[in-house]
């Protein structure tokens, strides 16, 4: 892959945003990359990590260049939006490691994700009603979930930038590190606290998550009964039991 570079690790893959040259702009081709990504979890599922590297830049977009071509029959093909939709319905949790800017479409492959951490250059915005368009990808229905229907408005309306304690203190990020170098175990140690829970039992709450309100309870209910029959809940807790025993 040109765009990206992938590390697999046992339970999860590492994938790194990697256009240094345009900013790590979103282009056809990166979307087609990730849609390849995407492809390999749903085949295999496994947690991900996704970033842009700690060299203070995330994603700074999508591809002007390209984007200015663009016409009305593009905007409906879903371009973006359709990776960005994928990202999120990936079987298992995923988080964004964020280092320096996140902006527009680079905003919103963050959004995507289910968890963010970042550090404290991180910055996030939506600057594309200065550009004549919306935000298309995802940031008008996932920010005012993430932040409230205000804050949201607010950062769509104008553009502004928020930047990392802001971000933390309204609900945008989970974790805020002080040092580049810390982004990336901050992320793996996140994913190794979700990686200790069952595999199944973490992709039905995460399916009951980001279920629409009408599906529940019933949702909930089903997802239960079929945990209630997994082995591998039969398993944990009897290790609980085993271990409360012997203190």
């Amino acid at each position: 892959m040109s765009g990206l570079r992938i590390e697999e690790l046992a339970d999860r893959l590492v994938v790194t945003l990697d256009r240094p040259e345009k900013r790590n702009a979103i282009d056809a081709d990166l979307v087609g990359e990730l849609h390849d990504v995407c492809a390999e979890l749903e085949a295999r599922p496994r947690l991900m990590l996704l970033t842009g590297g700690t060299d203070g830049i995330f994603a700074g977009g999508a591809d002007i260049a390209q984007l200015r071509e663009r016409g009305r029959l593009d905007a409906l093909a879903a371009i973006n939006q359709g990776v960005f939709a994928r990202i999120r319905a990936l079987p298992l949790p995923t988080v964004a490691a964020v280092d320096g800017p996140a902006l527009g479409g680079g905003a919103e492959l963050a959004y995507a994700c289910d968890l963010r951490v970042c550090t404290e250059r991180a910055v996030f915005g939506q600057p594309e009603v200065r550009l004549g368009i919306l935000a298309g990808a995802g940031a008008t229905y996932r920010l005012p979930a993430l932040i409230g229907e205000a804050r949201a408005k607010e950062m769509l309306f104008t553009g502004r930038r928020v930047g990392a304690d802001e971000a933390l203190r309204i609900g945008l990020v989970n974790r805020v590190v002080p040092a580049p170098a810390e982004l990336l175990p901050a992320a793996h140690n996140l994913l190794d606290e979700i990686g200790k829970g069952s595999a199944l039992a973490l992709r039905l709450t995460k399916l009951a998550v980001d279920a629409p309100p009408a599906a529940h309870p019933q949702l909930d209910l089903l997802s239960q009964a079929v945990l209630f029959e997994d082995e591998e809940k039969h398993r944990r807790m009897t290790d609980f039991l085993e271990r409360r025993r012997a203190r």
